[in-house]
């Protein structure tokens, strides 16, 4: 593999902004990101927006917004400046392909003159008929060549008479093309399945193919990772490199991200946008190291799961990276993000979570008490956005549950009713309402009273919550406060 990298190694993400940026996309840049940092090279943001029909705007700025969130800011090409406007640095710019239209049309003459592309005059209705009668006798659709043996003054004369048309890629009839991909290995191309496909449009903008090729050329690019749904396009494009004169970059086609039943991931059965990501409370961290080992391994034998950045770039090897589809499981991905809140510091959770609060109406301007709210579903939390209804007890005015509740599973509802009265006694004679005295005053008054822990903590718990499930009854008290405990085991009381 060394000799694929003696030249200093220049990868590049090229989104379409045409919206919101697809878990997918993620993936791409996360691997150009690690390969370049991997071989210290250098990673290219350049934005293909020539398909100008589909172009949103504000596309370009969110797709910078999501890079600058996950950490993966280019090196080189569009990046937000500190207005939140796009902005380039570089010196193979313009980064931005609708301000590079000369240079396509200058290449595409070039391809003319040598004979590897031609002009094409077909209208659009002329198109569709071709494209009708093919899938009536059940061909595989595609241009029929009409005007490639046109000659070059009758192409000529039509379009000094002012004659729509676009050029159009001139694929030899008959061969094959090899790709030797870093990820697939060898993958072959009958060259008599492959399209004359348009490069450069009637408006005088170019389509992918073209811009695609004459842009990493000139950007010096080396490695072209991208998704497998451009493998089919390679062969058009190893074409346009060898009609240049130009030595091609090495390709890695990554497989689709897919749904647990092995469909392609798609809106229509979950979230596909790492925005709904970002929303929910995931940490960039967690999707990340989730992304990356959804897709990649080091190696057999290997069972760690949690990779710091670093250890990503030292280890990344595009040679480990899956050939089949990898699962999106949402449910690892909580898991992942579970273990990176529990790695946050009391302050960074309160930081990361009150946005969460506020929104849900829950404002505390008590520093110290937020921190103990937060503090009490660490442990337990799998997203940012899971903690207003996980701590909605701590703000409620009254709790609203099932009495039954209350009652410990060894125990009985007249047993129940006569711990909590005992209980809220006991309650009142406390003056220390930290978490440690709490647990050591009732801890003991279970044990003199010759109560089982079930009999009194379940109780307890369900009081101050209301939840089946919860934080533990003395945490709970302590956020609650003396006051509010009392109250609680009181309105427990009357219920029952």
């Amino acid at each position: 593999m060394f000799n694929l990298f003696r030249k200093k190694v220049r990868v590049r993400f090229a989104p379409s902004p045409t919206g919101f940026v697809h878990i997918g996309s993620l993936l791409t840049v996360l691997f150009d990101y690690l390969f370049a940092r991997h071989h210290r090279g250098t990673f290219v943001l350049r934005i293909e927006d020539t398909d100008q029909k589909r172009e949103v705007e504000g596309s370009v700025e969110n797709i910078l917004k999501v890079l600058k969130w996950a950490g993966l800011e280019p090196d080189e090409g569009i990046f937000l400046n500190s207005e939140g406007k796009a902005a380039s640095r570089g010196k193979y710019g313009p980064y931005t392909q609708s301000e590079r239209l000369p240079i396509y049309q200058k290449y595409a003459q070039k391809l003319i003159e040598a004979g590897a592309a031609y002009y094409c005059f077909c209208s659009a209705e002329r198109l569709e008929e071709v494209r009708a009668e093919q899938e009536a006798r059940k061909e595989l659709t595609h241009y029929d060549r009409h005007c490639r043996d046109l000659s070059r003054e009758e192409a000529e004369k039509k379009i000094k008479n002012g004659a729509p048309h676009v050029i159009r890629q001139k694929v030899p009839a008959d061969g094959e093309i090899i790709l030797n991909d870093l990820i697939r290995g060898e993958v072959k191309f009958p060259l008599d399945s492959v399209d004359d496909s348009v490069l450069l449009k009637s408006d005088g903008f170019p389509t992918y193919h073209l811009a695609v090729v004459v842009d990493d050329y000139l950007m010096k690019i080396t490695h072209v990772i991208r998704g497998q749904e451009w493998l089919p396009s390679t062969p058009k494009h190893l074409l346009l490199y060898k009609s240049f004169g130009w030595a091609p970059p090495q390709f890695a086609h990554m497989s689709h991200l897919l749904n647990k039943d092995r469909t392609k991931l798609s809106k229509r059965k979950g979230d596909v946008a790492v925005e709904d990501y970002i929303r929910k409370g995931y940490l960039p961290e967690a999707l990340i190291n989730f992304l990356v080992t959804t897709g990649w391994n080091e190696g057999e034998g290997s069972e760690q799961e949690l990779y710091s950045t670093a250890e990503l770039i030292k280890k990344f090897d595009l040679g480990k990276v899956h050939r089949t589809g990898a699962i999106f499981d949402v449910d690892k991905l909580d898991w992942f993000n579970g273990m990176y809140i529990r790695k946050l510091s009391p302050e960074k959770l309160v930081e990361l979570a009150r946005p969460y609060l506020e929104e849900a109406g829950y404002k505390v301007a008590d520093e110290k008490l937020l921190q103990k709210v937060v503090l009490l579903e660490q442990e337990r939390i799998k997203k940012l956005s899971d903690l207003p209804e996980l701590v909605k007890f701590v703000f409620a005015e009254k709790l609203d549950y099932d009495p039954a509740l209350l009652v410990w599973k060894k125990s009985t509802a007249d047993q129940t009713k006569n711990i909590l009265i005992d209980l809220e006694k006991f309650f009142a004679e406390i003056n220390d309402w930290s978490k440690e005295n709490l647990e050591k005053k009732i801890m003991a008054w279970v044990v003199n009273r010759g109560l089982t822990n079930g009999e009194v903590l379940w109780p307890m718990r369900v009081a101050l919550t209301g939840e089946k499930n919860s934080p533990g009854p003395f945490e709970v008290a302590e956020v609650l406060g003396k006051d509010k405990s009392l109250m609680r085991i009181k309105e427990a009381i009357e219920i029952m």
